[in-house]
């Protein structure tokens, strides 16, 4: 797991610009962070074991208003790719933690055998963007996914490429990093048989998850999804 981190607030205290990434248990960087953003980082906590960043600089939403806020979050989803849930080119799912979960065909968001984002398919990531930057109590937790095509090390590299390809494509459109985190699953968790080519299809897909910020349960959010797998 790669974890996008403490880029933003650092950036801020430096007076620069650009985003940078922050890999587990990133010791150094954040040695020289926190000398720079002291006064900002009162009150919150850095986990050099995960490499997670947890406090308030990303906000927390109370426990009864969870439910309201990712209704709302689902609704806005929805209504900017209706388009795509109709032609099947994304899936948006409520889970049981009131977690939004966004499944891409990467049949359409990536060219084949890539992690080229398809230019056919940026504007659709765009517009989930512009849900994602307004919704901003929520973690980011994007995963890859292939099917078994190919040798398990290349599979594995190209899912958390296609990860970290969407979660750089979020951050060019504004997107703070300190709400992202990509995982690469390579082709351990199918969904669907992988001895048929609609099957190998199924399996090819990015996953977003939007996972709430709970005040006084920060961590949670930063945890990674549950397998995804619907075959065995």
């Amino acid at each position: 797991m790669k974890r996008v981190a403490l880029a933003t607030l650092v950036s801020l205290a430096l007076g620069v610009t650009g985003c940078e990434t922050v890999q587990e248990n990133p010791k150094a960087a954040t040695g020289a962070a926190i000398g720079a953003v002291a006064g900002a980082v009162i009150g919150h906590q850095i986990s050099h074991g995960r490499g997670s960043y947890v406090g308030a600089v990303l906000g927390g939403l109370a426990g009864g208003a969870i439910g309201h806020y990712m209704d709302k979050q689902q609704r806005e989803m929805e209504a900017q790719l209706g388009k795509e849930q109709a032609a099947h080119e994304v899936e948006i799912q409520r889970m049981p933690d009131d977690s939004l979960k966004l499944i891409l065909d990467a049949q359409v968001s990536f060219d084949v055998d890539s992690a080229r984002i398809n230019p056919g398919f940026a504007d659709a990531l765009s517009r989930m963007a512009s849900v994602i930057k307004k919704y901003d109590k929520t973690v980011v937790y994007i995963v890859g996914h292939t099917d078994s095509t190919g040798s398990e090390e290349y599979n594995q590299r190209l899912s958390e490429r296609r990860a970290r390809a969407v979660a750089d494509y979020f951050i060019s459109q504004g997107v703070n990093p300190a709400r992202i985190h990509t995982e690469g699953r390579g082709e351990r968790e199918p969904r669907a048989t992988n001895a048929t080519e609609a099957g190998r299809q199924l399996n090819r897909r990015v996953e977003i998850y939007l996972k709430p910020i709970v005040e006084g349960q920060e961590q949670k959010a930063h945890e990674p999804p549950p397998s995804s797998s619907r075959y065995y």
